[in-house]
């Protein structure tokens, strides 16, 4: 363990960010030089704090099962190069995750039960950016080949995972990608100021040395059929994403003004790295209302403030979470509270909760307010408030509400996988769905959920397909399709 007396003696510190005033004038990490190299002068004492807690409830909080003790501790005894492999051998990105995941592992941190828990995610990311300055992350070259195929659809966390497992397992990986360019979300969801392109591009640039094939502006079911992939391959792995939005179909919905988040922030992804974007969707000099109080709304804050929105109001239909644990969500689950993130701190962003639209409305074809009113839980059912209808300015209205599932026509339509009541991709205990060979992973078969599950889930599917290529895998397989957290 680390310092037996740490977690009594220093208390939680966490990085210092760029002030907020400069963060909004680029697209620069928020973080000075990069998360991992911000936190490095405190990084030590922080990792003092793990405990010789007996039961690691943090493994429980990481769907990856990452070593966190074992890796606290060799930071604290400055052992960097065996802290970077106890890292790794759990999750195949941790530079991504220690930037992008929410770190349910704090919310389970035995030290949190009474005292501020570990900063699990500040050591992480901190290990992972050394770890690549020190140019320890080098190509794992397989030994063997198996001279087995395997097509991965889709090249977001999850796929990119099941890839890597799959190529070091000695198979031959292709991966399609329909964008221009690979990285699914991390490339075109997530904002430069989260996680600049060069962390996702220095781990592709990995991946293509260990012999990973990458197709971009392949779209199945279009550029190759699903017959045709499955005569290629001897497995597939559907690691499509779920993509269809949820929509707001109120009146009014039909004016201009109105956009999917993720209609905005790939074109601002582009924008953001010197990409020419024809009509790009932009916040400058407008109101701006995002409707949807989770990340990706978060990131269409961070976005609209740094392309000039005359002002920004978010809506969440949710009442306003508590400041501490509520009674019904306690240690180790992951709480539902009121949190800042670092978008909400770079500007005057008028946060409404509680509050649901039932009107768009315009002039000439074109949004310019909405009219929103107060609602509560009636029966279980939130209900409108008498006398509490308003009308707000909108001048460019952000849908984040999330997602439904995915996009089931193309791919999906053309290998005949069965889908589950929700609509997600249904799968075995081994990740494969009802088409022999045909694999799913990632948020295509559980559902909107975060990047760590995406790459759990990622690298369990690999195991199933080694499996079903080899008929026994050594690859490690963290979750079970079912698993779900301990508060969905």
């Amino acid at each position: 363990m680390a310092d037996p007396k740490g977690f009594i003696n220093v208390a939680r510190e966490l990085a210092e960010r760029r002030p907020a005033a400069d963060r909004v004038r680029d697209w620069d990490e928020v973080y000075p030089g990069s998360p991992g190299r911000a936190v490095l002068p405190i990084i030590r004492q922080q990792a003092s704090r793990c405990m010789d807690c007996g039961i690691p409830f943090c493994h429980q909080g990481c769907p990856l099962g990452n070593l966190i003790p074992e890796w606290n501790d060799l930071i604290y005894k400055d052992q960097w190069r065996e802290a970077t492999d106890r890292l790794h051998a759990t999750n195949n990105f941790p530079e991504f995750t220690g930037r992008l995941c929410p770190a349910p592992c704090e919310t389970a941190c035995v030290v949190g039960i009474n005292r501020e828990p570990v900063t699990i995610k500040n050591v992480e990311v901190a290990i992972a950016d050394k770890a690549w300055d020190d140019r320890r992350v080098v190509p794992v070259v397989p030994e063997w080949h198996t001279n087995k195929t395997v097509a991965v659809v889709g090249s977001g966390p999850a796929g990119l995972a099941a890839a890597q497992q799959l190529t070091r397992a000695g198979h031959t990986v292709v991966v399609y990608e329909r964008s221009d360019d690979i990285g699914g979300l991390l490339r075109f969801g997530i904002p430069e100021f989260k996680m600049e392109k060069k962390v996702l591009n220095r781990r592709l640039r990995q991946m293509r040395q260990e012999g990973t094939v990458f197709k971009s502006r392949t779209t199945i079911g279009v550029d190759i059929t699903g017959e045709q992939l499955r005569d290629r391959f001897d497995a597939v792995v559907l690691a499509i994403g779920s993509t269809v939005p949820r929509d707001l179909p109120i009146p009014g919905r039909e004016l201009s003004g109105i956009h999917q988040a993720m209609d905005f922030l790939p074109q601002a992804n582009r924008a953001a790295v010197g990409q020419t974007v024809a009509d790009q969707i932009t916040a400058a000099g407008k109101h701006v209302v995002v409707i949807g109080g989770g990340d990706t709304g978060s990131d269409c804050i961070g976005t609209s403030l740094r392309q000039g929105a005359a002002s920004v109001t978010q809506l969440e239909i949710l009442p306003t979470p508590p400041e501490g644990r509520p009674a019904g969500q306690p240690w180790p689950t992951y709480p539902m509270i009121f949190r800042v993130s670092t978008s909400h701190e770079e500007g005057d962003v008028n946060r409404q909760f509680a509050v649901s639209t039932s009107e768009f409305t315009g002039e000439d074809g074109r949004v310019t307010a909405l009219r929103l009113s107060e609602v509560t839980f009636v029966d279980g059912r939130l209900t409108p408030v008498e006398g509490t209808e308003r009308v707000i300015p909108a001048d460019l209205v952000l849908l984040a509400m999330g997602f439904v599932g995915p996009q089931q026509t193309g791919v999906v339509e053309e290998l005949g996988v069965e889908l589950d009541p929700r609509g997600n991709i249904a799968r075995g205990a081994d990740f494969q769905t009802s088409v022999p060979g045909v694999f799913v992973a990632g948020d295509a078969g559980r559902g909107q959920s975060l990047i760590v599950w995406a790459i759990a889930e990622g690298r369990s599917a690999a195991n199933g397909v080694d499996a079903y290529l080899q008929g026994s895998s050594n690859l490690p397989k963290p979750i079970q399709p079912n698993d779900r957290p301990l508060l969905v």
